[in-house]
């Protein structure tokens, strides 16, 4: 099978309905978002092990599952991919865990204090630019709830495991101190 097709040479692309659309077009600023995030979810796959970073799999399988429903406009004629109702939850259980050892919260953070860590917070970070880009569909085009509580609950969760990574690591939060 041939990667390239030379069909989005112009800068058009296919949605999963066949439509023809503007590769500039918010769907795909959307999904293209998802995918970016997963990404860089991969390179925080191969740096951490796998019992620091919990459900990696699960999220990414749950992104690619979510980016497949950005990508079709309309009603689908064929089976789409159905996304892990638990996951949520999974997530939400684990960063409760974690913030039970971590040391209290009272300012804020500053990126970088580990290598592994601060991957996290890349990843965050493009995980609140993918939400604000699922909301911003959202206002032309309706967007499935799932995929935009998925993605503040993912951002939240890459925050804390930041912090977790950190803590495990010897490494104390980067306390911001505001000049006034």
């Amino acid at each position: 099978m041939k990667i390239y097709t030379k069909t989005g040479d112009k800068g058009q692309t296919s949605l999963l309905s066949g439509s023809r659309v503007s590769k500039a077009e918010l769907r795909l600023e959307a999904y293209g978002t998802l995918d970016e995030v997963n990404s860089y979810l991969g390179v925080l796959v191969s740096a951490l092990p796998s019992d620091q970073f919990p459900y990696a799999q699960a999220i990414q399988s749950e992104l690619f599952a979510m980016g497949s429903h950005l990508a079709l406009d309309g009603a689908a004629e064929f089976p789409m991919p159905k996304f892990n109702e638990a996951l949520v939850g999974q997530l939400e259980r684990q960063m409760d865990q974690w913030n039970e050892i971590l040391p209290e919260l009272k300012s804020f953070i500053l990126p970088g204090a580990h290598e592994k860590s601060a991957h996290c917070h890349v990843a965050r970070t493009v995980c609140r630019r993918a939400e604000r880009r699922v909301v911003a569909l959202n206002d032309d085009a309706e967007v499935t709830e799932e995929i935009i509580t998925f993605l503040n609950r993912l951002s939240d969760f890459l925050f804390v495991m930041a912090r977790w990574i950190d803590f495990s690591n010897g490494a104390p939060d980067r306390i911001w101190t505001p000049k006034y």
